[in-house]
């Protein structure tokens, strides 16, 4: 039987609604490392590397000023920064490199968007761009990634739970520090410098016209002014919930 195309279109267009309304509930895991024994506190930065190029101002900060950093690059930002990953690897104290996937693409097992992001929409996708992270960095000589955060850090349950057998903790954080790297520079700075013992920060290396990266340096030497201590995911106890590093 063939039926009216108009029919076929009200028939698509009921199932992309009914798909809609029964999406994957999604899961943005937060991330606390282990408070500092003694002393000021210690938290632990991280800096997305999605795509594009490297914001110089922060990269510049971090290492003029001995601030260690977890570095999250998908294999698109590797291949466009060379320059910047050799600085990074000529200071394997200050930075770790992790994996934040091979495209950037939301590790989410069912199609949808998230923040107009096409998500990886199944698990073999989901698989794919976890490992295809993984892969890019083992092209550095980088130690292999130990932790993966995903494009948006955005997840669906399954999804956390594939990633995990795969062997990776799942970094999410404890303070949003430059929304995006959509943030102005004063806002940047006033959450990051509002960080607290045993916070995770998430902000962005990848954007250097954005006024956000002014901030995130600004707030990162009000940080270190008042005596707070930086470490990297790797020497730090990280918890997270929703069963991301346990």
């Amino acid at each position: 039987m063939h039926l009216p195309q108009k029919h076929l279109c009200m028939i698509a267009m009921s199932v992309a609604l009914i798909s809609s309304a029964h999406a994957t509930p999604l899961v943005e895991p937060t991330l606390h490392i282990k408070p500092a024994a003694s002393g000021t506190g210690r938290v632990a930065l991280t800096l997305d590397a999605c795509g594009g190029k490297t914001d110089t101002r922060i990269l510049s900060a971090l290492v003029d000023n001995k601030i260690p950093a977890t570095i999250f690059v998908t294999g698109i930002w590797l291949k466009r920064n060379a320059e910047a990953v050799a600085i990074m690897r000529a200071h394997p104290d200050l930075f770790e490199l992790e994996n934040h996937g091979g495209r950037h693409i939301p590790a989410v097992d069912t199609p949808q968007k998230i923040y107009g992001i096409r998500s990886a929409g199944s698990p073999e996708a989901v698989l794919a761009e976890v490992e295809s992270g993984a892969a890019a960095l083992a092209t550095t000589g980088e130690p292999a990634p130990k932790w993966f955060r995903g494009a948006t850090a955005e997840y669906s349950p399954s999804a956390i739970a594939m990633i995990r057998k795969l062997g990776f903790k799942i970094a999410g954080f404890s303070i949003n520090g430059d929304g995006g790297s959509l943030l102005g520079a004063k806002e940047t700075a006033r959450r990051i410098a509002a960080a607290k013992d045993g916070d995770v920060i998430i902000s962005h290396i990848n954007q250097p016209t954005h006024a956000a990266g002014e901030g995130v340096v600004q707030g990162l030497l009000a940080l270190k002014d008042k005596g707070m201590t930086f470490v990297r995911l790797d020497d730090a106890d990280g918890t997270g919930n929703h069963g991301t590093t346990d």
